[in-house]
């Protein structure tokens, strides 16, 4: 198949050579046009990749027009508030036979929309038979590197999620199928902001109970808000939810939690996004998730005091010493 991929961060040039190896025919399209020419020559992502050779088969581009055209599958690693931007700027006509496929994992600031939400929005000819994503425990260090790792294709047509299985399905990356589309997109995006949650438990030097009670009490209220926007229960326990959860809150490759515990730690956030080159998707969605909890009337307490820290300054200890003297509740309600 000829296959395109939008973005070429650390996950988007590691999804390019998953499906190279799998014997498609690839393009990465890098929007700046001095640093594609340079992966181009050195046949190396330095900034974001580095150390990962790239395949002369590889091929590197950065028209998207000619990189969207008579595709079969169309990556989309753009980071979410990008997004739009980038597909305003293709047009339907190239597209428009295309399975395409989101790999980033947010909400878009003001619309509150997912990332498929948002294409489609772009682009209303697309049906969402052609729309799909892929999402669960998947840091790009590690995949790159052939380390195992499983993921979760969802799209509301089962042969599309059949068909995003076949082509990135390897003996190292291995992908499971749903048709809960909202409920994967969730997971991914919403675990992004109790990550920096327990960054910021670390960053304040608390302990690993802490952390654990971070991480359990926070996949319930992803799965409260996700439900109550018309998710299934089940995913939020599965690779995009529980799972996605786990690895980003523990991992030294987690952009998310890294940014939650220098934040812990007493630096500010600009400052501290300021000496990052990748994004941490969490910092816009905790916006957004706020703004969605308000409006489903969920309660998420977690993600509220990550946005008071992230945003209004709050003392990461107060916060932690609020989320713990709340009323007392049930555990499963």
């Amino acid at each position: 198949m000829k296959v395109s991929v939008l973005g070429a961060g650390a996950w988007g040039t590691t999804l390019a050579l998953v499906l190279l190896e799998n014997g498609h025919d690839v393009s990465l399209w890098e929007y700046k046009t001095d640093y594609a020419q340079q992966i181009e020559l050195s046949r190396e992502n330095t900034v974001y990749l580095p150390g990962i050779p790239l395949p002369a088969e590889l091929n590197i581009s950065n028209n998207l027009e000619e990189s969207c055209t008579d595709k079969d599958i169309i990556v989309s690693a753009v980071p979410s508030q990008f997004l739009r931007g980038v597909f305003k700027a293709i047009n339907y006509s190239t597209i428009k036979n295309s399975v395409i496929t989101s790999v980033s994992k947010g909400i878009e600031i003001g619309s509150d929309m997912t990332v498929s939400q948002v294409m489609l929005d772009t682009h209303q000819q697309l049906s969402e038979d052609q729309i799909s994503v892929l999402s669960g425990p998947s840091h790009a260090e590690e995949v790159s590197k052939k380390i195992p790792t499983a993921v979760v294709a969802a799209s509301k047509n089962k042969e599309t999620a059949k068909l995003l299985q076949a082509a990135f399905m390897t003996s190292y990356f291995r992908v499971y199928s749903s048709k809960d589309i909202l409920g994967v997109e969730l997971g991914g995006a919403f675990k992004n902001v109790i990550a920096i949650g327990a960054g910021i438990i670390d960053g304040a030097q608390f302990g690993d109970n802490t952390k654990a009670a971070i991480m359990t009490r926070g996949i319930a209220e992803i799965s409260r808000l996700g439900v109550a926007m018309g998710s299934l229960p089940e995913t939020f326990a599965g690779l995009s939810g529980m799972g996605d959860l786990i690895v980003t809150c523990m991992s030294r490759h987690s952009r998310n939690r890294y940014v939650g515990e220098k934040v812990g730690s007493g630096i500010k956030l600009k400052d501290v996004l300021a000496g990052m080159t990748a994004v941490a998707e969490g910092v816009a969605t905790s916006k957004s998730a706020s703004d969605l909890a308000r409006r489903y009337n969920i309660e998420t307490p977690i993600t509220n005091e990550v946005y008071r820290v992230l945003f209004e300054d709050k003392d990461p200890k107060q916060a932690t010493y609020d989320l713990m003297t709340r009323e007392k509740k049930p555990e499963n309600v």
